[in-house]
């Protein structure tokens, strides 16, 4: 393996290490005090959401391994990228949600800035690819920006509608179209 390649999987592991852990404490929360708080779907949904979307960039951090040379704004990006991933689940999973009457009034109130965040993910998964080299960009597929796109999009729609329908339908389709694009694309590293 390349010192640089384990240089940048180090700080990376880190901090996507936090943003799960996070996660996983959040949920824990529920098992461990079933009453205390009432638990709204959509909100469990996103966290499963982002907990498949870190397992899945730790898995497809492997593929760096392909990239030379390393340049500092290619590990910039990389490293605002996964900020931004441990963002929203900390977005997800506040240390004190009791200045709300529940989850579902906690996100509902923060849908702004998970939204806006997780739309920022998606232009800076653009950019970071767009970093990485036009061949690396072109081997993801015409489907890859389409998909960013489709993402953002999305996301400014869920800062502006407290529609419940929207908000369901948005996460049980982010999370099957995750899983899909997970195995189509990543089943299996080179």
């Amino acid at each position: 393996m390349e010192p640089q390649f384990v240089h940048v999987r180090i700080l990376l592991g880190i901090v996507l290490g936090l943003a799960i852990t996070t996660l996983l404490k959040g949920m824990a929360r529920f098992v461990q005090h079933p009453g205390r708080e009432r638990i709204y779907w959509v909100h469990l949904g996103w966290a499963l959401s982002m907990f498949v979307l870190l397992t899945h960039f730790w898995w497809w951090e492997f593929r760096l391994i392909h990239v030379h040379p390393w340049s500092f704004t290619a590990y910039a990006f990389l490293i605002v990228y996964v900020v931004v991933l441990f963002l929203l689940c900390t977005l997800l999973f506040p240390d004190d949600i009791g200045d709300y009457s529940g989850w579902q009034d906690y996100f509902q109130s923060r849908r702004g800035w998970f939204f806006g965040i997780m739309a920022l993910s998606y232009a800076i998964d653009l950019i970071d690819t767009a970093i990485k080299g036009r061949a690396y960009f072109a081997s993801m597929g015409p489907e890859y920006p389409l998909r960013n796109l489709a993402y953002i999009a999305a996301c400014l729609i869920a800062i502006r509608t407290r529609a419940e329908w929207f908000h369901r339908a948005f996460v049980i389709a982010g999370i099957v179209y995750e899983l899909s694009w997970i195995y189509r694309l990543y089943d299996f590293l080179d």
